[in-house]
């Protein structure tokens, strides 16, 4: 079984750390208006026998400079506004975490 859980991300320079089971997937990302920021809704396994791993998501904005250790996820757009964000993952905050 899986279930989805959303996420909310400062797009603030902040590096989200989260905590996820192996086998983990993003499968929705949004701006929310009402909110003023970013959602992630990621799909997580309810396999208690399987890992967890400390990931740390980072948004960044068009244009601006993103380090080699980060990996693309996925993008969310103000549809209301000019600006679009783009959600990466920390290469190094790929740890699994002892059950």
């Amino acid at each position: 079984m899986k279930t989805v859980h959303k996420y909310r991300l400062e797009h603030d320079n902040t590096q989200h750390q989260l905590k996820l089971r192996e086998g983990y997937r993003v499968v929705h990302s949004a701006y929310l208006v009402t909110e003023k920021a970013v959602f992630v809704w990621i799909e997580v396994p309810l396999d208690l026998s399987l890992p967890e791993q400390n990931i740390a998501l980072r948004v960044f904005r068009t244009g601006e400079a993103i380090p080699k250790s980060f990996d693309y996820l996925a993008s969310a757009i103000d549809d209301f506004g000019p600006e679009a964000y783009h959600i990466y993952r920390a290469q190094e905050a790929l740890v699994s975490v002892a059950a």
